[in-house]
C-alpha cells in the first residue's frame, strides 16, 4: 500500500482528490496521512468526503475511517463498473472540487460515464463552474482528456441546490508543449441569479475597468441570468486557446461586496 503525506506542499485539500483519482486510475490501494494538515480546521470535511465516496461508488471501493474531521483515510479501489451516477454532494458543496476528481480518474481509466452532480456551482474556496467549463476543459482536451457539461441550475451558498451532468469520455494523455503560447485576448462571463440585472452588468464594467488599468484590451464579454433557488452572481475572466494559454480568475458575488 502507497502511503501520501497529506501535509506535503499547500498540505490542503487537492492533494488529497489527486491521490485518490490515482488510486482509482492505477487500481493500486493508497493511505492518506495528515489531511489537511496546514489547514485551520484539518482532517476531511463534507466536501472531501463527497468526493471520496462518489470514487468509492464509482470503484467499488473499500474506504476506511472516512468521517469529518478524520486525519488519516486508506482507499482501496477496484475497477470501475458504473457508467451512470447521480449524487448530491449537499447544500452548496463544491461541485467543481468533486469534478476536478472524477473527471481524470474516469477518463484516464479508460471509461465513459455520465455523472449528475447536486450541490455548490459557484461557492466560496473554489473555482466556480464556468471556470470547469470555459478554462479546465480546454486543458483537459489538449492533454487528450475530454468532457461536456451542462449546468442545469446554479447552486450558491447556503443553500446549494445547483444542478450539473457531466459526460466522460475515456481517453489517452498526450504531451502538451506551454512554453510558447500564443498572445490571446481575455474574455469574461458574468452570472447573476434572482438578482437584478444591473448586478452582472456591473461586474463586468468593474473587471473591464481593471484590466484597462493594467493595459489589457477586451472585447468579448458577456452576461446570463441563471435560473437557482437563492440569489447569488460569479464572474470569471479567462484566456485560452486550443494551444494554450489556460488562464482563468473568478470571484463570487456576496451581500455588500462591492462590484
Amino acid at each position: 500500500m502507497i502511503t501520501i503525506d497529506g501535509s506535503y506542499g499547500e498540505g490542503g485539500g487537492q492533494i488529497l482528490r489527486s491521490a485518490i483519482a490515482l488510486s482509482v486510475i492505477t487500481n493500486k490501494p493508497i493511505e492518506i496521512i495528515n489531511i489537511r494538515a496546514k489547514r485551520s480546521n484539518p482532517g476531511l470535511r463534507p466536501q472531501h468526503i463527497a468526493a471520496i465516496k462518489l470514487l468509492a461508488e464509482l470503484a467499488d471501493a473499500e474506504v476506511h475511517n472516512l468521517k469529518i474531521g478524520s486525519s488519516n483515510i486508506r482507499f482501496i479501489p477496484n475497477k470501475i463498473t458504473k457508467d451512470k451516477i447521480r449524487f448530491d454532494i449537499g447544500t452548496a458543496g463544491s461541485i467543481s472540487l468533486v469534478l476536478q476528481a472524477i473527471i481524470p480518474a474516469i477518463s484516464l481509466s479508460n471509461n465513459h460515464a455520465e455523472v449528475e452532480l447536486i450541490g455548490g456551482t459557484d461557492v466560496r474556496w473554489s473555482p466556480t463552474i464556468d471556470y470547469i467549463s470555459y478554462v479546465l476543459r480546454d486543458a483537459y482536451k489538449a492533454i487528450g482528456i475530454e468532457f461536456s457539461l451542462e449546468v442545469i441550475r446554479r447552486g450558491y451558498y447556503p443553500k446549494g441546490g445547483g444542478r450539473v451532468r457531466c459526460i466522460i469520455k475515456p481517453s489517452k494523455v498526450n504531451p502538451i508543449e506551454l512554453l510558447s503560447t500564443p498572445r490571446v485576448e481575455p474574455k469574461i462571463i458574468s452570472i447573476c441569479s434572482m438578482l437584478p440585472k444591473h448586478v452582472a452588468e456591473r461586474q463586468i464594467a468593474a473587471a473591464l475597468s481593471r484590466l484597462e488599468k493594467e493595459g489589457i484590451r477586451c472585447n468579448s464579454y458577456s452576461l446570463s441570468i441563471a435560473r437557482a433557488i437563492s440569489p447569488g452572481s460569479s464572474i470569471l475572466v479567462y484566456a485560452t486557446s486550443d494551444y494554450g494559454p489556460f488562464i482563468g480568475g473568478d470571484a463570487i458575488g456576496e451581500k455588500g461586496k462591492p462590484a
